[in-house]
């Protein structure tokens, strides 16, 4: 299954860059995935961080995901999928919501992705300098916004066994990028 999304991803992602650099988009859902499978999680939710932006960012909906990989994977892709019709501040709150309440693996899976855009940008940020924050939707204030509120939500629910070493990654990457 997790190959198979894999490929799926690939062919689906086909063409996309990523933000601030010309490397292949799909690099940063294989990195996701990479980094839940090293910390022992799921084939289906590894499945679904391959699958994480499919809905988001490509013609692909929810449907096609659930009849490819079936409804595990598929409720792990809703789960982070944004209504794209809603304003930035409103995806966001969102997410920040659903981090707050979710099941540890939907945290799971929301905070390796956050996690790995955090680590990009703080990349970006060493060529690029300021400049980075002209390729988002939302500024330097906004993003400080947002990032820390995740961090304020991933813990909830999640005692010191159920929490992965990278929920504190994830911590220290947004204090080195907003403070």
């Amino acid at each position: 299954m997790k190959e198979r999304a894999k490929a799926f991803a690939i062919k689906a992602h086909e063409g996309q860059v990523r933000k601030n650099s010309k490397a292949a988009y799909v690099t940063h859902p294989i990195r996701v995935a990479e980094r839940l499978e090293k910390a022992g999680f799921s084939d289906e939710l590894v499945s679904a961080a391959y699958l994480h932006d499919v809905v988001e960012d490509t013609p692909y909906v929810i449907e096609d995901i659930e009849r490819e990989f079936g409804p595990q994977v598929a409720q792990f892709v809703a789960a982070h999928t944004e209504d794209k019709s809603k304003s930035w501040k409103e995806r966001k709150q969102h997410t920040i919501n659903t981090v707050l309440h979710a099941d540890r693996e939907i945290k799971c899976l929301i905070i390796a992705d956050k996690l790995d855009n955090i680590l990009g940008l703080e990349e970006d940020m060493e060529v690029m300098g300021n400049k980075v924050w002209e390729n988002f939707n939302a500024g330097r204030e906004d993003q400080k916004w947002y990032n820390s509120s995740i961090v304020a939500a991933m813990y909830h629910g999640l005692n010191e066994e159920a929490t992965p070493a990278y929920f504190n990654e994830y911590e220290q990457a947004v204090k080195r990028v907003f403070d």
